[in-house]
C-alpha cells in the first residue's frame, strides 16, 4: 500500500518542486501558489460531481465520454483559475503561469488518485496501474493547464487579445487530455510520452523565458533610469515622454497635466524598484524593506484615478504600460 501511495501521489509534486527550483527569478508567489493548489483540489471535486451527472445522462459509453467529454469538463475547470489570474494581471510571464498551471493540475491529480486509492486499491494489486496513474495521468493533469498558461502568455505578451488565445490554449489542453484518455497507444507508451513531453516542454520554456525576461529587464531598466534621472535634473521636457506630455496641453487642463507628470514620475520609481527586486532575488540577495512602499502604491492608484481613463490611455504607449508592466506593480504589492 505504501508503494501505491508513493508512485501514485508523490511524483507530480517532485516535478512541481523541480520547476520551483528552476524559477531562478522567483516569479511564482507563495500566496498564489497556495491558491492554485486549493483550486486544484476544489476543481477535482466539481469535476467528479459534473462528470458523474453527465455520464449518467449521456448515452455515449464510458470510453467515448472519457475521451471527448471529460477532458472538456476537467480542463475548463482547471484552466479557469489561470484565465482569471491572467485577466487580473497576476501572471506576468510564461514561467510563473506554467508553475501556477502545473500546481493546479498536481493538486487535481492528487485528489483524483486519492479517490482511486480508496475505491480500487484493494481490488487491483497490479503496480503498473499506479505507476501509470502517478507518472502518466498525474503529469498529464499538471501539464495541460501549464501548457494553457504558456500558450496564453506567449501570445498575450505580444499585445494580442485574451479571448482568442485563451480558446486556443484551452483547445490544446483538451486535445492532449483527450488523446491520453483514448489510449491510442498502450498506457505505458502514453505514460512515457507524458514523462518526456511535459517536463521537456517546460524546461525549454523556462530557458527561453528567462532569456526573454533578462533582455526585458536590461533594456527597460536602463531606459527608465535615464528618464527618471532627467526628471530629477529638471530636464524632463527634453525626453520623448516630456515632449509627448507638452503635446497634450490642448487636450488636458494644467491640473490634469500635473497629475499625469506625478503619475509618470512615481510609476518610473516603482517600476525601477520592482525590476531591482527581481534582479536581487535572482542572485539571492536580501531585499531591504521600504516603509513607504504601501503609501507610494496607494498614491499611484489615486493618481491613476485622478488622471482618468483618457489620461491613462494617452500615456500608455509612451510608458509601455502593457501586461508585464502592470504585473510588476503586483509584485511590489505582494513583496
Amino acid at each position: 500500500m505504501v508503494i501505491k501511495v508513493f508512485v501514485s501521489l508523490i511524483p507530480v509534486f517532485l516535478f512541481l518542486i523541480l520547476f520551483l527550483y528552476l524559477d531562478s527569478l522567483k516569479l511564482a508567489r507563495k500566496s498564489l501558489l497556495l491558491t492554485c493548489l486549493i483550486w486544484g483540489l476544489i476543481s477535482s471535486v466539481f469535476s467528479y460531481l459534473l462528470n458523474t451527472w453527465l455520464i449518467s445522462h449521456l448515452d455515449i459509453g464510458f470510453y467515448n465520454y472519457s475521451g471527448f467529454i471529460a477532458p472538456v469538463v476537467e480542463e475548463a475547470l482547471k484552466c479557469s483559475m489561470i484565465w482569471l489570474l491572467i485577466k487580473r494581471n497576476k501572471i506576468g510571464f510564461m514561467i510563473d503561469g506554467a508553475i501556477y498551471g502545473f500546481s493546479i493540475g498536481a493538486a487535481f491529480s492528487f485528489a483524483e488518485n486519492i479517490f482511486y486509492l480508496f475505491q480500487y486499491a484493494g481490488n487491483n494489486e497490479n503496480p503498473m496501474i499506479w505507476i501509470i496513474r502517478g507518472f502518466g495521468t498525474a503529469i498529464m493533469h499538471g501539464g495541460t493547464p501549464a501548457i494553457f498558461a504558456i500558450i496564453c502568455m506567449s501570445v498575450i505578451n505580444r499585445q494580442s487579445g485574451t479571448w482568442g488565445v485563451s480558446a486556443a490554449g484551452l483547445m490544446a489542453a483538451i486535445m492532449i487530455h483527450g488523446i491520453f484518455n483514448l489510449f491510442l497507444v498502450s498506457p505505458l507508451v502514453s505514460t512515457v510520452i507524458m514523462i518526456l513531453l511535459i517536463p521537456i516542454t517546460m524546461l525549454i520554456m523556462f530557458n527561453s523565458g528567462e532569456r526573454s525576461i533578462r533582455k526585458w529587464l536590461e533594456l527597460e531598466f536602463d531606459s527608465e533610469v535615464n528618464m527618471i534621472r532627467m526628471i530629477r535634473k529638471g530636464h524632463f521636457g527634453q525626453t520623448r515622454t516630456g515632449l509627448f506630455l507638452v503635446s497634450l496641453k490642448t487636450h488636458f487642463s494644467g491640473e490634469a497635466l500635473l497629475d499625469i507628470y506625478c503619475f509618470i514620475s512615481l510609476y518610473l520609481e516603482l517600476s525601477i524598484k520592482a525590476k531591482s527586486m527581481m534582479m536581487l532575488r535572482e542572485n539571492d540577495f536580501t531585499i531591504p524593506p521600504d516603509p513607504h512602499l504601501s503609501d507610494k502604491l496607494r498614491e499611484l492608484k489615486a493618481l491613476k484615478k485622478s488622471i482618468g481613463r483618457g489620461g491613462y490611455l494617452a500615456i500608455s504607449p509612451v510608458l509601455r504600460l502593457n501586461r508585464k508592466d502592470l504585473w510588476k506593480l503586483y509584485l511590489l504589492e505582494k513583496k
